[in-house]
């Protein structure tokens, strides 16, 4: 059975049912969240559950989210994912049922917290191993990329610019400059060091991103956090993203043209071996 969490109910997902005066529904007005799980053991879900807070303090949406590693696990449990090798717990908040305006409600109206849990595969090895394409695409996303809202439209509608070109990601550009994917944060490697983007308000301040940069200092690769010019792109060795399903997400080609010698690249493999031996339950 397929059974989500719905305001304090857990109940089959085919039952759920949001109020069509719901802002998330009408204004995009919420913010979500999806946190990894491994083996049933949630990875970095305290940094998870700060980032969902920070976001619900900028909103001014008002909900504790002292009881939400609860749900979470209970998701994972009813949904018989304890012990999935690869799961994710999505939850959303919204700042609840109200008239449609283009202010917060005079009066406080209760959030609506909806979450589901599901599992997750990697990649076949071989297809990791041949490397993923690009495009770049322009970044046409909200001032406040760093708020995790749940108005993805910009996002999707680049996403789709790469199916429609055939490829499997995009890298968004604003001024010149690669900032991140369309729903995963990007680096480069020049130099036989990382360069990525600073934690600005232009992108997602990301939690695999952050592990990355972790990664990285431990295994003395030197880090670079600044603007990227889309140029710099020419001549990087490498180049990958970096998400929550995504993990390490290896680019060989990017608007037709490789990345270094088109394959997947020594420090590509190197972070990828460290995040895996760093995952809940790793050897």
């Amino acid at each position: 059975m397929d059974t989500v969490y719905l305001n304090g109910e857990y109940l089959p997902r085919d039952e759920a049912r949001v109020a069509a005066d719901d802002r998330g529904f009408l204004l995009s007005d919420g913010i979500y969240e999806v946190t990894p799980a491994y083996g049933g053991r949630f990875f970095r879900g305290d940094r998870h559950l700060a980032r969902m807070a920070r976001g619900l303090a900028a909103l001014r949406i008002e909900y504790d989210t002292g009881g939400l590693p609860a749900i979470k696990q209970r998701l994972l449990e009813v949904n018989g994912l304890a012990a999935a090798d690869f799961a994710y717990v999505y939850m959303q908040v919204t700042r609840g049922t109200a008239p449609r305006t283009h202010y917060f409600p005079a009066h406080a109206v209760e959030p609506t917290v909806y979450a589901y849990a599901r599992p997750h595969q990697r990649p076949p090895t071989a297809t990791w191993e041949r490397g993923y394409r690009a495009i770049t695409a322009p970044d046409r996303r909200w001032a406040r990329v760093d708020i995790k809202s749940i108005a993805l439209l910009p996002n999707v509608l680049a996403m789709q610019s790469a199916v429609d070109a055939g490829v499997d990601d995009v890298i968004l550009v604003r001024d010149g400059v690669a900032i991140e994917g369309a729903h995963s944060n990007f680096f480069a490697v020049s130099g036989g060091g990382l360069v990525t983007h600073p934690a600005t308000h232009q992108i997602l301040h990301g939690i695999t991103r952050e592990y990355v940069l972790e990664l990285a200092a431990g295994l003395g690769i030197p880090v670079e956090l600044r603007p990227l010019a889309v140029e710099e792109l020419a001549s990087a060795s490498e180049a990958f993203l970096t998400g929550t399903t995504t993990e390490v997400h290896p680019i060989v080609e990017i608007d037709g043209r490789p990345v270094g010698d088109g394959k997947v690249g020594p420090v590509a493999k190197r972070l990828t071996e460290a995040f895996r031996e760093g995952l809940p339950g790793a050897a």
